[in-house]
């Protein structure tokens, strides 16, 4: 109870909700566009499942969370996986009846887990630091607290984009080239590349690059994304034309 009436408390969660609203956006994209080929009637399972195990890496990501980002060549390779993520999202068919309704469900929850684990490397940061601040001797219970109030934000801004994408299909392009940018954005971070980027050193050891470095390794990383993802897409509707053909 008398962490309940610790003001301190009360901040560092909201300081937490805020940070996984802002950084939320792109977790609603990706639950969206990963439960998209779903039926209507498991969409919304697919939303609370992925979300739950989404929540439950980005905690145990936590306590390990500025280790991670120190690590040489792990967002290098994290990119590559994002990239092949959003490409695949990009080229998914809804219509794809040889895949079991529950297979369906099991791949989206899998497909969401696994982009979100790849995001997170760098989101958790802001939430540890925020929880290391107002915490004390309760940082976990901070997290978790946090991101349950967040549950609810995510699931409900997955939900609208599912809409949206159902009406707008240009809306999944987007959701590509969003997973496209955050790819070339965190390879442009990797602390393998510090000596051979434009970059300034930060007091406390770290590394910032340029901006405009920044800028354009985002914009790469989307363009890549959308282009391999145009080229697999004619790719097979030329397969699927030439088995249609008779011999």
């Amino acid at each position: 109870m008398e962490l309940l009436n610790d003001p301190v408390f009360w901040l560092a969660v909201g300081q937490i909700i805020l940070i996984d609203i802002l950084l939320g956006g792109d977790n609603a994209i990706v639950i969206a566009m990963a439960c998209r080929g779903l039926p209507e009637h498991q969409r919304r399972r697919g939303i609370l499942l992925g979300t739950a195990g989404a929540i439950i890496i980005r905690v145990a990501l936590i306590g390990v969370a500025l280790t991670l980002l120190g690590i040489p060549y792990l967002k290098l390779v994290g990119a590559v996986l994002l990239m092949w993520i959003g490409v695949k999202l990009l080229t998914d068919e809804s219509e794809d009846h040889e895949v079991s309704a529950s297979d369906k469900l099991w791949t989206a929850v899998k497909t969401i887990v696994v982009a979100d684990l790849v995001m997170s490397i760098d989101n958790v940061v802001g939430v540890a630091a925020a929880a290391q601040a107002g915490g004390g001797d309760h940082q976990m219970v901070l997290v978790v607290f946090g991101l349950l109030f967040s549950i609810p934000i995510v699931v409900w801004g997955s939900s609208i984009v599912l809409r949206l994408m159902d009406r707008f299909p240009w809306v999944i392009t987007l959701g590509g080239m969003l997973m496209g940018w955050i790819a070339g954005t965190m390879a442009a971070t990797d602390p393998a590349l510090q000596a051979h980027v434009p970059s300034q050193v930060l007091a406390d050891g770290g590394f910032k690059v340029a901006n405009w470095f920044y800028q354009t390794a985002g914009v790469l990383g989307a363009v890549f994304v959308i282009l391999v993802g145009q080229a697999k897409k004619r790719y097979g509707r030329a397969a699927d034309l030439s088995r249609e053909l008779p011999p």
